[in-house]
């Protein structure tokens, strides 16, 4: 099992630089407009969404490298992306080459959000499945956390292109993980299915347990492959209607929470509710760190309660903290401590459901032969929205105040309660094979799958 943590650990470190490259542009969100005298339209579309739009291409196209070159040799490849962007980004003094190293960076996000959450569920045993893909997650989260400290200090400590360093900073993280992940092997699933290459896979098999009857586990693994195989079925047909339904709607509700919203603009949004800029930018570093902090207690839950569970506390959290601060905004009640003690009660509320569920739920659900396809396109979903609500939001935010903005994502929230009460099934302690017979298979119906009497086999 320690190898399996220490391989989860540092393939998961590509979610750490996954959050700190997504959160860190918020230190340099209002200089970088003001340096370049851009409209809040070019803003939006050049410097804080261009890396999402990078996001969305590598998530649409990430399957192809995580298939054909392999989970590790993929994950390798996202670290010089990083690398590159960083230090790019940091040094340019035009906004269009800006935009083209941001958009190298979010290709690597994008990339990232599919190989490292299918490489962690391939090796991960399904009894701590859940808490080891979630590592991901906080990866993101610890990312994000240290990107508003790092901005903070950086901002403290710099007038002039302070901008600069909060960017280039990057590059030091970006090395180390580049460096770390030539020390994991490749994935088993994938040697299997991939590249028939049975010797290697066992042997990684049996590092991962050595008491396991890894002949059989081999066996389960090319049966399902058989399966698939026979069925001939196109990605988007009949067959796998369920997965891309359950992948879709996570992704979609993941979004229009307003997380990203929050997490980009968290400065501007406490600005308009009256704290000072510094002020401001020390409560984002408080943001982050709820984050973190409910980030590990749903890591340490999801096994044990379920993500299913998990969506459904979450969800009433996201309401509650969502009609309250719009209620504030609405009522002109702004100036003290309610608007950033709600975005802690939001973030709270994200971050031990659909922050701890979403990577771990798409690498589940989906078979072995679609695996990657399927992380791809549930990515793809989420990179999407995510770069619709960025590009927009300075325009939003400059038309109407926080009410109506923070009402539209509250709806939201009440249509994921509805989803999770009525379509969401639950896959703890399941394994991928077993998975794969409920939610899989030309006649399965588009309802709730209880997979309670379905257990691991190992």
């Amino acid at each position: 099992m320690s190898r399996i943590v220490q391989w989860s650990i540092t393939v998961a470190l590509a979610g750490f630089l996954f959050g700190f490259d997504t959160a860190v542009i918020s230190g340099a969100d209002k200089p970088i407009q003001a340096l370049w005298g851009l409209s809040d339209l070019q803003h939006g579309l050049l410097i804080m969404s261009m890396a999402l739009w990078g996001t969305v291409i590598g998530a649409i196209f990430g399957n192809w490298p995580t298939d054909a070159l392999g989970r590790r040799a993929t994950l390798l490849m996202i670290g010089v992306l990083y690398l590159v962007s960083a230090v790019g980004s940091a040094v340019v003094s035009d906004p269009w080459l800006f935009a083209f190293f941001r958009l190298i960076g979010g290709i690597g996000v994008g990339i990232s959000s599919v190989a490292a959450p299918t490489y962690i569920s391939e090796i991960a045993p399904p009894r701590h499945r859940g808490f080891l893909v979630a590592m991901y997650q906080f990866n993101i989260v610890f990312g994000i956390l240290m990107a508003f400290v790092s901005n903070y200090v950086i901002g403290s400590l710099m007038s002039d292109d302070a901008w600069r360093w909060m960017l280039g900073i990057e590059a030091i993280p970006a090395l180390i993980y580049t460096l770390m992940i030539t020390r994991v092997p490749r994935s088993p699933r994938w040697l299997i299915l991939k590249k028939n290459a049975i010797e290697e896979a066992g042997q990684v098999l049996r590092q991962i347990n050595p008491d396991a009857d890894v002949d059989a586990e081999i066996n389960a693994i090319r049966a399902a492959e058989t399966d698939e195989a026979s069925a001939k079925a196109p990605f988007f047909s009949r067959r796998y209607r369920l997965p891309i339904l359950l992948a879709f709607l996570i992704a979609f509700f993941n979004q229009l929470s307003g997380i990203n919203f929050i997490i980009y603009y968290a400065p501007r949004v406490l600005e308009a509710a009256e704290l000072g800029s510094q002020a401001a930018l020390l409560s984002t570093a408080g943001i982050g760190l709820v984050n973190l902090v409910f980030t590990m207690i749903g890591m340490s839950l999801i096994d044990r309660f379920g993500r299913r569970t998990l969506l459904f506390i979450g969800s009433a959290g996201y309401l509650l903290s969502l009609v309250l601060i719009s209620r504030a905004f609405f009522a002109d009640a702004l100036g003290g401590l309610e608007v950033p003690l709600l975005l802690g009660l939001f973030i709270a509320a994200h971050a031990i459901s659909q922050g701890a569920v979403i990577w771990v739920f798409i690498s589940e659900v989906f078979p072995n032969h679609v695996r990657a396809r399927g992380q791809s396109f549930g990515a793809s979903i989420h990179w999407v929205f995510a770069a619709l609500i960025t590009l927009v939001m300075p325009w939003v935010l400059g038309t109407f105040s926080g009410g109506p903005v923070f009402t539209f994502f509250a709806v939201m929230m009440l249509l994921q309660l509805v989803f999770v009460i009525f379509l969401m099934p639950e896959t703890k302690n399941v394994s991928l094979e077993e998975l794969q017979k409920h939610l899989v298979g030309d006649n399965v119906r588009l309802r709730r799958v209880h997979l309670s009497g379905a257990r691991a086999t190992r």
